[in-house]
């Protein structure tokens, strides 16, 4: 694993953004899939909101995604093998990059069809514990015209990313604005912050 974890963090280092396509198996990947739509289909994912816990501000305007907390005291078989991975990434970049990750926080996140969210930076401006964004994509059989790219600015030009199955985006929360673009079916994923 620390193989992968390497080309994520060169990729990051030459281009300010890391991509691995190699972090999930492809059965966690498919457990994963199969816990995010049991949650939606029960009704447990909530409309995510911006801005802080003390003032969320929940807007299909800015925003139109789902999410639902990951938690250890789910005892979710697949959802703690998730964590175990972002554990060991998170003491591999302590180890090797000296990164003085503390914690994290991670949710599913699902984008209905017809859905966005508008150029940001993963940052609050009163609260900058999160350091780095990381993104894992669970979308199977994803095509160009699913529309639902992750659009990023980096040195002053356009980057977009598919969100596909698999696929592990890094990048420095307060540094690169980004945005999700209109997605024409369903988006999967799970989204979340490595913190100071």
């Amino acid at each position: 694993m620390e193989k992968d974890f390497d080309s994520l963090i060169d990729g990051f280092i030459e281009n300010r953004i890391g991509i691995s396509d190699f972090l999930l198996t492809k059965k966690l990947s498919s457990e994963l899939i199969n816990n995010l739509l049991t949650h939606f289909n029960q009704g447990n994912l909530t409309l995510a909101g911006t801005g802080t816990s003390a003032k969320i501000n929940s807007t299909n305007l800015v925003r139109g995604d789902k999410i639902y907390w990951l938690d250890r005291s789910h005892n979710n078989a697949s959802e703690n093998g998730f964590l175990e991975i972002i554990d060991a990434l998170v003491i591999y970049l302590n180890r090797s990059c000296y990164t003085g990750i503390t914690d994290y926080e991670f949710h599913y996140t699902l984008y209905e069809t017809g859905t966005y969210y508008k150029k940001h930076l993963d940052q609050f401006t009163t609260n900058a514990r999160r350091k780095y964004s990381v993104i894992f994509y669970l979308n199977e059989d994803w095509q160009s015209e699913d529309g639902g790219e992750l659009s990023l600015v980096i040195n002053h030009q356009t980057v977009k990313i598919s969100p596909t199955a698999g696929k592990c985006v890094f990048f420095k929360s307060n540094e690169i604005e980004h945005e999700v673009l209109v997605t024409n079916k369903n988006r999967l994923s799970i989204t979340g912050w490595l913190k100071v």
